[in-house]
């Protein structure tokens, strides 16, 4: 089978094949990236989570390893503090759960996630990657002004059509248009209620129709079929993730990666417990316990700290009970292949 055709866009970032690695924050680091990047694929470090220094060393391996574009992937969230009585339900709607596994709830409460500032936007001019990317809009103009003049494409995500609007409306050079069925934390930034958004095979072409701008398909795809619909529907590439998340490459653990192998029985759904905001992972006992939506869990990302000591009692025994294990719809297509080898079954390269 032919690869697709590709878009202006992919051969803007000489791509070979029209696939964006989706950036996974704690899976998705330079060896994944690297493997994207060897296929012909966009490869992606997820930054966020990562400190000024181990973004470098991840910079550099990739840089070491290829010569290829990159994308940098941060989130642009209004960090607003919980109020004492936020912290307060938060801790009671906990203690029943740790008191039984003879656990404290932590006393304190911290971000651990910052969003895109001034000291991240030095780190983009220093590093200056071909491609940064947004989840949970843009950062403030004078930010993304600097991003800008480094020469870097700018894409963000978007769960509606009313986002991408006012994605194209403030300069982005590509739109991702992310359906319901994607894994990890919904990219939403203007609309709050995750059943207002639509999955991919609707959200596709109405994005597509609404801006003048290439749109980038996200959510659910795992396979040729997922890709060339995508395209057929007017995707100028399609971003996957949740394909990858056995592959050898990937960071995943084995607590998570024994879970995806039991996918189709478990199930997936979208939760704000574990951070604070909706994302789509494996159901487990946390989420059946609280969840899966939460009214108590406190703002974006302050409710993960409040987990510490259950996140460290899964890491002793070895278990996802939990810990969030993201995954989308297409968990249970996800395989231990090498990442080249997926990527290029996506693309119906093999």
């Amino acid at each position: 089978m032919p690869s697709p055709a590709l878009s202006p866009l992919a051969r803007q970032l000489g791509l070979s094949i029209p696939l964006l690695l989706a950036p996974m924050a704690g899976v998705a680091g330079a060896d994944l990236a690297i493997a994207i990047a060897r296929a012909g694929g966009l490869g992606a470090i997820a930054a966020a989570t990562l400190t000024p220094s181990q973004l470098r060393e991840e910079v550099a391996r990739f840089r070491g390893a290829i010569d290829a574009p990159l994308n940098l992937n941060f989130f642009a969230h209004r960090d607003v503090a919980p109020t004492a009585a936020a912290v307060a339900r938060w801790r009671a709607a906990l203690q029943p759960l740790h008191a039984r596994l003879g656990l404290e709830v932590p006393a304190g409460v911290g971000a651990g996630r910052r969003p895109f500032d001034e000291a991240t936007a030095a780190l983009i001019e220093a590093l200056r990657p071909a491609v940064v990317s947004f989840h949970f809009g843009l950062p403030g103009a004078a930010l993304l002004d600097r991003v800008r003049a480094t020469g870097a494409l700018v894409l963000s995500s978007a769960t509606t059509v009313a986002e991408a609007r006012w994605l194209a409306g403030r300069g982005v050079d590509a739109v991702i248009a992310q359906g319901s069925e994607a894994g990890g934390h919904r990219g939403m930034f203007l609309e709050t209620d995750v059943a207002a958004q639509p999955g991919l095979a609707a959200l596709l072409p109405a994005v597509v129709q609404a801006v003048d701008l290439p749109v980038i398909a996200a959510g659910g795809i795992a396979d040729a079929q997922g890709m060339r619909a995508a395209l057929a529907s007017g995707a100028a590439a399609v971003q996957a993730g949740t394909a990858f998340l056995r592959s050898p490459e990937a960071a995943t653990p084995p607590f998570h990666r024994r879970a995806l192998a039991e996918a189709a029985a478990r199930g997936t759904c979208v939760t704000n417990v574990f951070t604070g905001r909706p994302a789509r992972g494996l159901v487990n006992a946390l989420v059946e316990e609280l969840g899966p939506m939460s009214p108590d869990a406190l703002p974006f990302p302050y409710a993960g700290s409040s987990l510490a000591a259950l996140h460290e009692l899964d890491r002793r025994q070895g278990r996802g009970d939990y810990s969030p294990m993201w995954a989308g719809e297409a968990a249970g297509e996800s395989r231990p292949d090498p990442a080249a080898t997926i990527a290029r079954a996506i693309a119906g390269a093999d």
